[in-house]
């Protein structure tokens, strides 16, 4: 079998797959591109397709290959959504950077952040070709999406929501999630949210916890959330969820940065709310010699921290949502 002839029968499969069919659930492979030893990659995805049709939802994570809260957090909303009781389509790719995903790696072979890289080209690079198949054969079937992102290594987030609040849609899907902090945020040049943004499609992208771990609270709230949207949406009831508490809506966020280098001492934990002036932290020399001490810039609640105590000059050491 030639590749073309196995890459136009996973076509067929996929289409078959994305077709509707009342209350079914199927899972497909849609071919990405081939390792040096020519091993296919490929695309996992699970379609579920409800009673009757309605709106269509994507959920994705592992964009950057090294967070996998969001992969559990997709299996576990996998195991609890009954296609006989769905309204419309939930389509789920629990991991969008395979490879990044294999090498425990934020960025695919070649470097590239795929979340910079859409909406992609079938003729440009590895991260530029997998960003356009995916707005092919995800983002272009659905109405809704759930992004799903840790912070990057070494840090931690607490769970927030980051969209643009300005359209109704996407604000009526970020207050029904549930995070604690949702951000106006403005989109990222070459990220999948800016892309789907631009095609009038309302995105969410939902950060909490840390690369390389699991985080319970941040997986269940994550589950949670999607379930609240799916109920919003009319796509999905599930009875005795609690509904969600008033979010703390924020514009503008911004990061502590260290003074000097040196060991961290952190005084404060995700989640606390800090006023200007207040101390974050301290920064001691090896020998414990010298210390400086940080002290927050502005009023604001802790949404994420550097996990590593070791420090150089410049580096962000805490994330702080601006309160007005």
């Amino acid at each position: 079998m030639t590749d073309n002839t196995f890459e136009l029968k996973q076509e067929a499969k996929a289409t078959d797959a994305f077709a509707y069919f009342p209350a079914t659930r199927r899972r497909l492979e849609i071919p990405v591109a081939r390792l040096p030893t020519q091993t296919m990659i490929s695309l996992p995805v699970t379609v579920v397709h409800g009673i009757e049709p309605g709106p269509k939802l994507w959920l994705s994570a592992a964009i950057h290959g090294d967070e996998l809260n969001g992969v559990e957090i997709i299996h576990q909303v996998l195991s609890k959504v009954n296609p006989q009781e769905l309204r419309g389509t939930l389509i789920a790719v629990p991991v969008v950077n395979v490879f990044g995903f294999i090498e425990q790696s934020r960025y695919l072979p070649d470097r590239r952040d795929l979340n910079r890289s859409f909406p992609g080209s079938a003729t440009g690079s590895l991260a530029s070709r997998l960003a356009c198949l995916f707005m092919k054969e995800i983002v272009s079937r659905c109405t809704h999406g759930i992004d799903l992102h840790t912070a990057s290594h070494h840090r931690i987030n607490l769970p927030q929501i980051r969209a643009n609040l300005d359209d109704s849609e996407t604000y009526r899907c970020a207050k029904a999630f549930g995070a604690p902090i949702i951000i106006h945020a403005t989109t990222r040049d070459g990220s999948l949210r800016q892309a789907a943004t631009r095609r009038g499609i309302p995105i969410l992208l939902y950060e909490a916890g840390e690369a390389l771990r699991f985080d319970p609270e941040a997986i269940r709230v994550g589950v949670e959330g999607i379930l609240r949207v799916m109920n919003v949406l009319e796509m999905y009831s599930v009875p005795h969820l609690l509904p969600p508490k008033n979010p703390q809506e924020v514009s503008e966020s911004k990061w502590i940065r260290a003074s000097r280098s040196g060991i961290l001492h952190l005084k404060i934990s995700l989640g606390d709310f800090v006023d200007k002036k207040q101390i974050l932290c301290s920064i001691n020399d090896a020998f414990g010699e010298t210390s400086v001490k940080i002290r927050a810039g502005v009023r604001g609640i802790v949404i994420g921290h550097t996990q590593n105590p070791l420090v150089n000059q410049g580096d962000g050491i805490v994330h702080l949502a601006i309160v007005q």
